[in-house]
């Protein structure tokens, strides 16, 4: 059967998560598979690079899809998107790929970006796309501890308790923080690169660097939590709307 890779952005705001779900619960994966139903009638089952949670958002999510007949990939997605509308989720790009591809055991990175936003008054434009906080936050301190949690660790008390990874131990390759200022207040990027993440890893660290950030924490704190391998050391978890799947690397661009 000829497979495709679809890379998929949606807002997560509508969706209980990714991953399908019991009947009636409306999911992006649910939509997807609805969608290319229409096109060839029958059950169809498709995988993507990560499962993000409800309310998490996407700009470069990937999956693949077996279909009966071979598709021009430009009508494929086009004929996909036909199905999703109206709601908040799209095909941007899809490409024929071999049978062996797999957009999650083929992807060799993971890359995500956590939008935070201070100021006092409340969002308006970015309503349900930022996380808000009504406080200054010091960039310098929050860089600071960031830098404790690169390279490889084990990353149990940045995780959830309903984690099904294998392993606590990953290798986060990059966590960097942008500053954007604004005349209405200043927003916050993190961006985070490994070749994969735990549940509630990234929200677990902006959680926590938020904090040192307001004051709350002392960078070393950062430290100290992750040498702990106790989710009760680590900060609060964030809320999801701050959070985009940016990307998915593989050893070959399936889309180039």
């Amino acid at each position: 059967m000829p497979r495709y890779a679809l890379k998929i952005e949606y807002e997560g705001g509508p969706f209980n998560g990714w991953q399908r779900q019991a009947e009636g619960q409306l999911t992006v994966q649910g939509a997807v598979e609805a969608a290319l139903a229409k096109l060839e009638p029958g059950p169809h089952t498709i995988a993507a690079a990560g499962r993000t949670d409800a309310g998490v958002h996407a700009l470069g999510q990937v999956a693949h899809c077996d279909m009966a007949k071979a598709w021009d990939p430009f009508r494929l997605a086009g004929a996909i998107n036909a199905h999703l509308r109206p709601l908040p989720v799209s095909v941007v790009a899809c490409a024929a790929v071999a049978e062996d591809f797999h957009a999650r055991f083929s992807a060799h990175e993971r890359r995500y970006l956590f939008r935070l936003v201070s100021r006092r008054a409340p969002v308006t434009h970015d309503r349900g796309l930022v996380w808000q906080v009504g406080h200054p936050l010091d960039l310098a301190a929050m860089q600071s501890g960031a830098a404790h949690l690169i390279g490889l660790h084990d990353f149990t008390s940045f995780r959830s308790s309903m984690c099904q990874s294998a392993s606590p131990v990953k290798t986060l390759d990059e966590i960097s923080i942008a500053e954007l200022e604004y005349p209405e207040g200043t927003e916050y990027r993190f961006s985070l690169r490994a070749r994969s993440f735990l549940h509630n890893q990234v929200r677990s660290i902006v959680g926590t660097l938020e904090r040192v950030g307001a004051g709350s924490w002392h960078p070393s704190q950062v430290a100290e939590a992750l040498a702990a391998k106790s989710r009760s050391a680590c900060g609060p978890v964030c809320p999801p709307q701050g959070l985009y799947l940016t990307g998915v690397g593989y050893p070959q661009d399936p889309f180039a």
